[in-house]
């Protein structure tokens, strides 16, 4: 099990009556890159959620660096891990969504301290060194004292993947990161990525950026209606997709 950092079995995940995951199987290895792809509403962002425990399967098994998300097996039964089982776990994932959500009333500098200090109890000037350097690394030193509202939105995209690698995670989810971004600002976080990536970093990234998947990407999943329709290497899927359905969605974004 450990060979991997995420294996999804059967996962199945409803809202209500709504079937959003309906049976997903995933690996990705150390190290990998996985792009993530597919229209609005396949259930990409759920799939991310349901790795970091921000929502809970109804059905099949996740397991991150071996160790079943959520739960405790005994035997052949699950049990239901406490919350603060859970928020432990949590630490050791990083997840950037669409919207920085940062701190209004913190600096960057302190919205990437502000989780080592608060939830691991690390020194504060340990962990302002440390938040230094990692807004060194995306780009943002000379931004340290700057209030949210005083950047752009690439900005505050980096300053939230500082704060997300802050916690030292051994896994990235990036929950289409580009999004909310005007277009000339894409390209800077997009760079940050490629980095962590040549890294290293182990990264499930939900995307619309075909280049990024092409060129980054060490594999590609095409989602569509709750299940995996297609996944391979990034440049065979897109060059050559085997099915209809993703054809005709790759013949829109690209």
């Amino acid at each position: 099990m450990t060979d991997l950092m995420v294996k999804a079995e059967g996962v199945h995940k409803s809202f209500g009556r709504t079937e959003v995951l309906r049976g997903i199987d995933l690996q990705v290895r150390p190290g990998e890159v996985m792009c993530v792809i597919g229209p609005s509403g396949s259930g990409k962002s759920t799939l991310l959620r349901c790795v970091n425990h921000l929502e809970k399967i109804n059905a099949g098994r996740l397991w991150v660096d071996g160790e079943l998300v959520g739960y405790t097996q005994k035997g052949d039964k699950l049990y239901e891990l406490h919350d603060r089982d859970v928020a432990r776990k949590r630490r050791e994932i990083g997840m950037v969504f669409q919207r920085f959500n940062l701190f209004p009333h913190m600096t960057a500098v302190e919205n990437v301290m502000e989780a080592p200090v608060q939830v691991k109890r690390e020194p504060k000037a340990q962990a302002r060194e440390h938040a230094m350097q990692l807004l060194a690394q995306v780009g943002l030193a000379e931004k340290a004292s700057a209030y949210p509202n005083q950047l752009s939105g690439g900005q505050q995209q980096r300053v939230a993947i500082a704060r997300a690698l802050a916690m030292r995670p051994k896994l990235m989810l990036f929950d289409e990161p580009t999004s909310a971004l005007d277009p000339e600002l894409v390209g800077d976080v997009l760079a940050v990525m490629r980095q962590l990536a040549a890294d290293g970093m182990t990264m499930v990234v939900v995307t619309h950026e075909m280049g990024f998947a092409r060129e980054v990407g060490d594999s590609l999943v095409f989602m569509d209606g709750g299940v995996v329709v297609e996944q391979g290497a990034p440049r065979d899927v897109i060059a050559d997709p085997q099915h209809e359905r993703t054809r005709s969605f790759l013949a829109k974004v690209l």
